[in-house]
């Protein structure tokens, strides 16, 4: 078998035994500062990373680095409270296994959010921003041999998050009187911030909020031919016009975040009911 299968399946073994008889049917990635939506969900079995084989650990801010399994919004899900990213050092094979290993518990759809700069004119810090498309300056988690067991050699990315979630999203946030923009999320590796005239640079090519996440969980995904919704936090203004003492700050994007994270859990918790 192969060595990256090999440490999906013997995870998932793993955190089936943990389950019992519950299997989850949404997978849910919480980002910077959003993980208090994990606070929402009841009946939680909490699995940290450490404790299942060959998991990798998150170490970014505002990460824990637990799997939380149990019921919200009517539906058993599994959230990862706390990704793992590419700039920690991790392979690509590690910063997507967590999605794999959902995969294989059975999920039948998968949300994801980060907290992001807004590179668009129009956003302010705490927007929330359901993403429609996205740009990849990451390397490509399917590079190498391909994992016949998940997915085809080249798959489709025509349609990367789900357009009947996205609309179902922007009519449940209209009922809750929630404001919701909509846009293309583009991520780099980090963990730099981005310069002004990379800002000015992604905003010219078509984006509307940075970070340095979510694409290769993505990818996956839609590999696995897995219906995804996504959505950005907006927690910093990404612009290249700055005063001359402003200084990106990772606390103040997490503090933003958390800020946000109330109104972000309504609708996710109103959305997965609606599926």
């Amino acid at each position: 078998m192969d060595p990256r299968a090999e440490r999906i399946y013997n995870a998932a073994d793993y955190v089936k035994q943990q389950l019992g008889l519950l299997r989850p049917e949404v997978g849910i990635v919480l980002g910077s500062g959003l993980g208090k939506l994990a606070d929402k969900i009841e009946n939680a079995v909490i699995i940290p990373y450490r404790v299942i084989p060959g998991f990798p650990v998150s170490t970014a801010i505002g990460h824990k680095g637990n799997y939380i399994i149990g019921s919200l919004g009517g539906k058993t899900v599994i959230a990862m409270q706390g990704r793992l990213h590419f700039y920690e050092g991790y392979s690509m094979d590690l910063v997507t296994l967590p999605i794999r290993v959902m995969k294989v518990l059975g999920i039948k759809y998968l949300f994801v959010s980060n907290a992001a700069g807004g590179v668009n004119y129009n956003f302010r810090i705490g927007d929330l921003m359901i993403i429609n498309d996205h740009i990849n300056k990451l390397p490509n988690p399917l590079v190498g041999p391909n994992l016949e067991d998940f997915g085809p050699r080249f798959p489709d990315m025509t349609r990367p998050y789900d357009p009947k979630i996205r609309t179902k999203a922007k009519e449940i946030a209209a009922e809750m009187d929630i404001e919701v923009k909509e846009g293309v999320y583009i991520a780099g590796t980090g963990p730099s911030y981005e310069t002004p005239s990379e800002y000015k640079y992604f905003r010219m090519i078509g984006a509307d909020a940075v970070g340095m996440s979510t694409i290769p969980e993505v990818i996956v995904a839609r590999h696995s031919d897995i219906p995804v919704f996504g959505m950005s936090v907006i927690t910093n203004e990404a612009h290249d016009d700055y005063a001359e003492d402003y200084v990106n700050d990772g606390d103040a994007v997490v503090r933003a975040a958390d800020a946000a994270a109330d109104k972000m859990t309504s609708l996710f918790s109103r959305l997965i009911e609606s599926l």
